[in-house]
């Protein structure tokens, strides 16, 4: 399925694109898309049941804003330098073990709003990356086999960085990394069932119509799996979390000076096979 929620912003109303493309209201079925859903066996039978019907209300998408496919996200964790062709246009060395941070749940915007270029940017960057929702509670999980069965779904996520306050401001990378806005993510989150294999997606990133990332997942150092096992290692990971599996090769930080890192006016669009499409507009905070 392809859930996703819709509405003005703190507004949101649950809905399904289904086979047809015809956007469809899950409001009387289900109160929100949420890690509550996603645990919950029974109600995702209705939604797929009411799905099949095909008697769910139409809706008209037209000036109808999407927001993010998933609400009251409890934690979003991020996985750094996690695939071979970023790390190497880096300069970096491939992680021995995931290189894990963390990204505010406020940060998450819709898939088509506009990002703010923080107050005294000079490198803010883009990344895509797939992300990964959690739909039963992991602790301690002892393969990548497990991992990949706690994860519920799959959604577009666009990871935006701010290169200076992340590396050369002392510290973690968190500063660089929770700015207002700085976590597009959707358009839809589709379950994991029409997502057999995570490792073979396609990811790409245009910058005002300029392709600059076109990776695949099979370059992750590692896998979706493994990452959800690592991370249960350390932290109890609960439907509704968020994990952003980092980004391929193509992103302003590896490029040769001058690094064209985003400014005011630019357009960015992102999209992975299967998941959909953003865009957004920049503008100054």
């Amino acid at each position: 399925m392809k859930l996703l929620r819709v509405g003005t912003a703190g507004t949101e109303r649950p809905a399904l694109l289904d086979s047809d493309g015809v956007l469809r209201d899950l409001s009387g079925v289900v109160p929100d898309v949420d890690g509550a859903l996603l645990a919950d066996d029974a109600a995702l039978g209705r939604v797929r049941a009411a799905a099949e019907s095909g008697e769910l209300p139409a809706l008209d998408a037209t000036g109808l804003r999407v927001g993010p496919p998933l609400a009251r996200i409890g934690k979003i964790v991020c996985i750094g330098l996690n695939y071979h062709d970023h790390a190497r246009e880096t300069g970096a060395e491939p992680p021995a073990e995931p290189v894990v941070f963390f990204k505010a749940a406020d940060t998450v915007v819709g898939p088509y709003d506009t990002v703010l270029v923080p107050r005294r940017s000079v490198k803010t960057d883009w990344e895509v990356e797939l992300a990964v929702v959690i739909g039963r509670t992991a602790r301690y999980l002892e393969s990548a086999e497990e991992g990949l069965a706690h994860v519920a779904g799959y959604a577009v996520a666009h990871d935006v960085s701010e290169r200076e306050f992340q590396i050369e401001r002392g510290g973690t990378w968190d500063k660089g990394k929770n700015c207002e806005t700085f976590n597009p993510l959707g358009p839809w989150l589709v379950t994991a069932d029409e997502v057999p294999d995570p490792q073979s997606l396609s990811l790409k990133l245009w910058v005002n119509g300029e392709l600059k990332q076109d990776g695949t997942t099979a370059e992750q150092i590692f896998p979706v799996g493994e990452v959800v096992r690592y991370v249960s290692q350390f932290m109890t990971l609960y439907p509704g979390d968020v994990i952003n599996t980092g980004t391929p090769a193509g992103v302003a930080l590896g490029a040769p000076e001058p690094k064209p890192f985003l400014r005011a006016g630019d357009v960015v669009e992102l999209e992975i096979e299967g998941l959909g499409r953003q865009r957004q507009a920049f503008k100054d905070a």
